[in-house]
């Protein structure tokens, strides 16, 4: 699954999941990461995740709806 990943630069250390979503413009808003999340739509490192606050780290792996993206160091 990481390979086809796209990757999606960010700044400092980390980011939560909700801020991650709609950074690779997998949402559009943050109700909308609240709602996939919830409903266990988003899996990080291919495991459900349903905490929209999760804290995300470089090499990380998010995907929702077949689309996956990368957390790499901005």
């Amino acid at each position: 699954m990481g390979e086809d990943a796209f990757d999606v630069p960010v700044r400092g250390d980390g980011i939560r999941l909700g801020q991650f979503l709609k950074l690779a413009n997998l949402i559009e808003s943050g109700a909308e990461a609240k709602e996939v999340t919830s409903d266990g739509l988003v899996t990080v490192n291919g495991d459900v995740e349903t905490r929209r606050g999760r804290q995300l780290a470089v090499g990380d792996v998010v995907a929702l709806g077949g689309t996956a993206a990368r957390v790499t160091a901005g």
